[in-house]
C-alpha cells in the first residue's frame, strides 16, 4: 500500500501493456526519436546537423535521467524545455541542434497521435478476440431454443447463438470504426508556433521543397504515410473527440452485453465464468453475483460519459492554439483507452466461459411456450373448419384462465390442457405435442448464425490473421 492516490486503472483493471503505451517512458522515447528524426531529415536536407550528431541522439533514446528534468522543469517551468536539457546533457556533441526549428507541440502533438495509434492497434486486437469468441459461441449454440424477449416480457423464441450474434453485430460496427479512425490518423508534422512553418522557411531559405519534405521523411519515419494539410500550433482536437468517440461505442456494445448477461444469470440460463474459490458475497456465501459483467457496466459507463471532455476541448480551442486543453487531455484520452482495455479484458473473460445451464433454458422457455403456439393452434382449427374469431376468443379466454393460475396461484401453465378438453378445437394430443416442439418456434435462427458468421465474422478474422482466441488476466 502506498500514502498516495493511485489510479485504479493501472492497480485494478487496466493491462501492463496499455499502461505501458500512456507511461512516461513510452512518452518521453517517443519525443527522443522525433527529435531524431527531426535531426535526421534536416541533416539529409543540408541544415548544419552532422552524422555523429544524428548517432548520439539515436544512442541515447531510452538514457533518460527524469531527476534532471524534473529539476530543470521546476526552474524553468517548460516540460519540453526540461527534455530538451535532459537530452543534451547526455547528448553533448548534438545539444546544440535539439530541437532546431521546432515548438513544443512538434514532440507533444505528434506523440500524442502516435500513442493514440499504437494504442488503438490494442483495442482492435483485444476486439479482434472477443469477436472471434462470440462467434464460437453463437455457432455453438445456434439451434438450442430459448425465449426472446421484447420490453423484458417473454415475446417468442430465439436461439442461445441468435442472441449472442447479436452482441457480436454490434461489435463489428465498433471494429469498422476503429479501422476508420487508424485508417486517417496523421502527424501534426512540423507546422511551426501558429501552423505557418515560418521557422523551417527561414532554415531552408524559402526552399517549400525541402520544407515539405522535411514532414514527409519525418512521418516516414515514424510510420506514417502523411501530416495534417494544415494546423494552427497544435493538430485539431476534434480527432481526439473522434478517437474517443469510437472508444465510446465499444463501450455502448459492452455495456449492452454485460447487462444481457447479467439479466440471463438472474434468469439462471446463462452465468459468466465462476472460479473454484470464488467468493460471490461477504454475507451470502451461496451467491453467484455477475460482478464482471457488473464491472463491464461501470466501465463502460465511465467511457461513455468521457467523451464528453474531448467534445468541450475541440469545441473552445482559441485562434491557432490556447492551453486548456493539455490538463484536459492528459487525462481523459488516457483514461478512456485505460477503461476501455479493461472493458475488453473482461469481456475476453467472459466470453470465453460462459455457463449455459440447458435445463433451466428449457424449463423456463416451456412454461411460456403454450401462449406462443396458441396462434399455430388457432390456424391448425381453422384448416379443420373452425371459425377464427371465435377460436381466437375462446383462447383468449382460455389464456386468462392459465396466466391467472400461473401468476395467482403458482400452478403451471395449463393453457394446452385447456384446449385439448375443448373440443371446437379439434386436436388430438399428438398433434399438440407436434406443434410444441421449441424448434417449431425459432424461424431461420440457425441459418442466420451460420451466414452472419460466414459472411460478417469470417471475412473480418481472415482479413486479420484471427485464428485463435485472445487470453486476458484480470487482477479482481
Amino acid at each position: 500500500m502506498t500514502d498516495s492516490y493511485e489510479s485504479p486503472f493501472c492497480t485494478r483493471y487496466a493491462s501492463k501493456e496499455m499502461q505501458y503505451v500512456f507511461s512516461a517512458d513510452k512518452k518521453f522515447t517517443t519525443w527522443r526519436k522525433l527529435w531524431t528524426a527531426l535531426a535526421r531529415a534536416e541533416m539529409k536536407l543540408g541544415l548544419n546537423v552532422t552524422q555523429k550528431q544524428v548517432d548520439e541522439l539515436e544512442a541515447n533514446i531510452e538514457n533518460i535521467d527524469y531527476e534532471v528534468a524534473k529539476e530543470r522543469e521546476k526552474l524553468v517551468r517548460h516540460d519540453v524545455m526540461s527534455h530538451v536539457y535532459a537530452y543534451g546533457q547526455v547528448c553533448p556533441n548534438a545539444a546544440g541542434i535539439i530541437h532546431l526549428g521546432a515548438t513544443s507541440c512538434y514532440v507533444g502533438d505528434n506523440t500524442d497521435v502516435i500513442i493514440m495509434r499504437d494504442a488503438l492497434k490494442i483495442v482492435k486486437r483485444k476486439l479482434l478476440g472477443v469477436i472471434k469468441n462470440l462467434s464460437d459461441f453463437a455457432a455453438q449454440y445456434k439451434s438450442m431454443p430459448c425465449l426472446a424477449y421484447t420490453h423484458c416480457q417473454p415475446a417468442q423464441l430465439t436461439t442461445v447463438g441468435k442472441r449472442a450474434t447479436l452482441w457480436c453485430n454490434e461489435l463489428l460496427y465498433d471494429l469498422e470504426e476503429i479501422d476508420f479512425q487508424l485508417s486517417r490518423l496523421k502527424l501534426l508534422g512540423s507546422k511551426g508556433t501558429t501552423g505557418t512553418q515560418a521557422s523551417f522557411v527561414e532554415l531552408f531559405e524559402g526552399d517549400m521543397g525541402k520544407v515539405r519534405e522535411l514532414e514527409r521523411m519525418i512521418a516516414e519515419e515514424m510510420g506514417f504515410d502523411g501530416v495534417v494539410p494544415v494546423s494552427g500550433q497544435t493538430y485539431s482536437r476534434k480527432i481526439d473527440s473522434f478517437v474517443v468517440q469510437a472508444l465510446a461505442g465499444i463501450a455502448q456494445s459492452a455495456s449492452k452485453f454485460s447487462n444481457d448477461i447479467r439479466l440471463l444469470q438472474s434468469f439462471k440460463e446463462i452465468e459468466e465464468p465462476f472460479e473454484k474459490n470464488q467468493i460471490g458475497s461477504s454475507a451470502m456465501p451461496y451467491k453467484r453475483n455477475p460482478m464482471r459483467s457488473e464491472r463491464i457496466t461501470s466501465l463502460a459507463r465511465y467511457v461513455m460519459v468521457d467523451v464528453l471532455n474531448p467534445y468541450f476541448t475541440a469545441g473552445t480551442q482559441w485562434f491557432e492554439r490556447t492551453l486548456d486543453d493539455s490538463a484536459n487531455k492528459r487525462i481523459s484520452v488516457a483514461e478512456a483507452f485505460l477503461g476501455t482495455d479493461a472493458i475488453l479484458n473482461i469481456m475476453l473473460n467472459v466470453t470465453n466461459g460462459l455457463v449455459v445451464h440447458e435445463k433451466i433454458i428449457n424449463r423456463r422457455m416451456m412454461a411460456e411456450l403454450p401462449f406462443m403456439a396458441s396462434e399455430n393452434i388457432m390456424m391448425d382449427a381453422v384448416k379443420k373448419g373452425g371459425n377464427r374469431q371465435e377460436l381466437h376468443e375462446k383462447i383468449r379466454q382460455y389464456a386468462v384462465i392459465a396466466g391467472a393460475n400461473v401468476k395467482d396461484k403458482g400452478l403451471d401453465n395449463n393453457l394446452c390442457e385447456l384446449i385439448l378438453d375443448d373440443p371446437m378445437f379439434m386436436i388430438t394430443k399428438e398433434e399438440m405435442d407436434k406443434i410444441m416442439k421449441p424448434e417449431n418456434f425459432i424461424g431461420a435462427c440457425p441459418v442466420q448464425v451460420d451466414e452472419f458468421i460466414e459472411k460478417c465474422v469470417r471475412p473480418v478474422l481472415d482479413a486479420n490473421g484471427v485464428t485463435e482466441g485472445e487470453e486476458a488476466e484480470i487482477n479482481v
